[in-house]
């Protein structure tokens, strides 16, 4: 059977997803000044409503099927977004983003052992670990990166491997948008009660910014589990790379952070190996289909 066909939808899927991500975490950003806990909050109980209503219109249970992986991707899910946001607030969003998009390398060693995919060969191995290399060079040509936000970073990036498992888990039991409303349904209680006790109003357009993030998130995770829903996740996972990409331009545009040469050097390393590691990657699939 040809998986070509779903795999190019999964990838559609993930670019999407992709830069509705930058967009919702260029509205954080610009709300740095608020805190972690009530960033997280304010998407997640925009997210919920809009998930919620949704599957009650559908008609679909609320709890869905899958509830033990459900329940780990909504545990792993709001520890990544916790994480991803405090370094978000503190360092450049490019920097930010690179650090935190490990998670592709790690849902792909993930998936190797608890998701029944196959073993990779060795030239992709050589090309996560490029990936991985490039990221090194980001951080260690940004001063403004500290070795506790890049760690912060890491566990994000770590966290979310672990979520994104959990929705791969739930593909064939439970609708994506019933593997969306988990993450909701764990991270608004948990930041809810936080906030209640360190809440800063918003003000005025800053209400506008904070519904942006929450819709914006909410159909980029729903594009995220769809684009999870149609293949393997070594040949999809590595297109969110390229959010790194946006991160840096819109960073530069508008929040007018710099990078140094070797900084983007290692940023055209990310690129250029999960793009080599995908062409390769498909191009072996369509080979063993054939035979």
């Amino acid at each position: 059977m040809n998986t070509a066909p779903k795999a190019t939808s999964g990838i559609a899927w993930m670019l999407l997803a992709t830069v509705l991500y930058t967009a919702a975490n260029l509205c954080v950003k610009a709300l740095a000044h608020l805190p972690t806990q009530e960033l997280v909050f304010l998407r997640s109980i925009i997210s919920l409503v809009l998930t919620g209503g949704w599957l009650w219109w559908k008609g679909y249970n609320l709890l869905g099927v899958n509830r033990k992986w459900l329940l780990v991707r909504g545990i792993f899910g709001t520890i990544g977004l916790a994480t991803f946001f405090h370094t978000l607030r503190f360092i450049p969003i490019a920097s930010a983003t690179v650090i935190q998009y490990l998670s592709p390398i790690f849902t792909v060693l993930l998936a190797r052992y608890f998701d029944g995919q196959r073993s990779m060969r060795p030239v992709q191995w050589a090309f996560f670990a490029t990936a991985f290399a490039g990221v090194l060079m980001v951080k260690g040509f940004d001063p403004r990166i500290n070795w506790l936000y890049f760690g912060l970073g890491v566990s994000s990036a770590m966290a979310a491997a672990v979520a994104y498992l959990a929705t791969m888990k739930c593909r064939e039991t439970d609708h994506p948008v019933g593997v969306v409303i988990w993450f909701h349904l764990v991270a608004v209680p948990v930041t809810g009660g936080w906030t209640a006790f360190t809440w800063v109003p918003p003000v005025g357009s800053e209400w506008l910014l904070a519904l942006a993030i929450g819709l914006l998130s909410v159909v980029a995770q729903i594009a995220m589990t769809y684009a999870l829903h149609q293949g393997q996740a070594n040949v999809i996972m590595p297109f969110k790379y390229f959010g790194a990409v946006l991160a840096f331009a819109f960073g530069l545009l508008l929040f007018d952070e710099r990078l140094n040469q070797w900084a983007l050097a290692g940023m055209g390393l990310v690129i250029l190996s999960v793009t080599l590691n995908t062409v390769l990657k498909r191009r072996w699939d369509r080979g063993s289909s054939a035979g």
